[in-house]
C-alpha cells in the first residue's frame, strides 16, 4: 500500500465518521468546559494553568479537544486528515466565540510550522492510523520549544493485538506483534477499534523508545484504568479488566535536538 493509499482511506473513513455522530466525533460538553483542564488532564501533568501557551493539538479534529484547551486559555492549533472532524471544532468554536485554528494535514506532515512553534504538543489516541512512527516524533520533536511538554495517548499494542470478543477460553491473541500490514477491519462499531479504519500496530518500543529518540525525555505514564468487574462478558470494560486499552505519556522536550533530517531520512 502507498502513503496516499492509507491516508485517503483513513481521512474518507474519519470522514464519514464525523458525519455520523461517532463517539469521537462528539463536541464539548457544558461540564468539559467548566473545568477544561481537569476533564483532560487528570494527572495534573499540565500544571494549574495553560494561559497564553501556544498549543497544538495533533490529530485531535472533532469538537472537542481544540475547544477545551482554547477555553483553559491556550492559543490552540487543531491538525487533523479530517476535514469534517476539523469542521465540528470550527462549529464549536464560532458558537462559543473561542479562536480555535484549523490546519488540515496528516499528523506525521507539521512542514507548515516553524521550528519550536509551540509550547505543549496534546496527542489523542491515533498514532494506530499510520503505518510508522519515526517521521512523527520526529516532527513533533523540531515543532516543540525546548522544555515544552509533549502529552500523547496510545493504542496499546497489547490490545490491539487481542481478540474484541472472547473465545472459549476467553480473549486471545489474533495478531503477531511484528505485524506491519494493517490489521483487519472490524465487522462492527465497538469500543477497541473504529470501523472502516486502517489501524497499524506498534510496539511500546516503537512509541516509548521513538519519543525519547526523538528528543525527548519521558517524565510520566499512565495506563488509564477502563476495567469493570460487574461488566457484561465481551463488553469493552470486561475485556479492559485483562488488557489495558491505553498508555498515556507525559514527555519533556530536551534542549538540544538533532535536525529532523538526521532523525528521519524517508526511505
Amino acid at each position: 500500500m502507498q502513503p496516499q493509499d492509507y491516508l485517503n482511506h483513513n481521512r474518507n473513513a474519519w470522514d464519514r465518521l464525523a458525519k455520523s455522530g461517532n463517539r469521537f466525533a462528539k463536541p464539548a460538553s457544558k461540564r468539559d468546559l467548566q473545568d477544561p483542564l481537569a476533564s483532560v488532564d487528570g494527572p495534573g501533568w499540565l500544571g494549574k494553568s495553560i494561559a497564553g501557551k501556544k498549543v497544538l493539538c495533533l490529530a485531535a479534529g472533532g469538537g472537542r479537544q481544540g475547544p477545551i484547551y482554547a477555553t483553559a486559555g491556550g492559543e490552540v492549533t487543531v491538525v487533523d486528515l479530517s476535514p469534517a472532524m476539523l469542521e465540528l471544532d470550527q462549529q464549536v468554536a464560532r458558537k462559543l466565540g473561542l479562536n480555535v485554528r484549523t490546519v488540515h494535514t496528516s499528523m506525521d506532515d507539521l512542514s507548515m510550522f516553524g521550528d519550536s512553534a509551540f509550547d505543549i504538543v496534546i496527542h489523542p489516541v491515533s498514532t494506530c492510523y499510520i503505518p510508522s512512527l519515526e517521521k512523527l516524533f520526529a516532527h513533533v520533536a523540531r515543532v516543540t520549544k525546548s522544555y515544552g511538554i509533549y502529552i500523547s495517548q496510545h493504542k496499546q499494542p497489547a490490545s490491539l493485538q487481542t481478540s474484541i470478543r472472547p473465545g472459549t477460553q476467553g480473549y486471545f491473541w489474533e495478531f503477531e506483534s511484528s505485524q506491519t500490514e494493517a490489521l483487519k477491519q472490524p465487522a462492527a462499531d465497538n469500543l477497541v477499534r473504529e470501523p472502516g479504519t486502517l489501524e497499524y500496530v506498534h510496539s511500546l518500543q516503537a512509541i516509548i523508545g521513538g519519543i525519547c529518540r526523538s528528543g525527548f525525555s519521558v517524565e510520566d505514564l499512565s495506563e488509564p484504568e477502563h476495567g469493570d468487574r460487574q461488566a457484561d462478558i465481551g463488553s469493552f470494560k470486561h475485556r479492559s479488566r485483562f488488557v489495558n486499552p491505553y498508555v498515556r505519556i507525559k514527555a519533556v522536550r530536551n534542549e538540544n535536538v538533532a535536525p529532523i533530517q538526521k532523525i528521519w531520512s524517508p526511505q
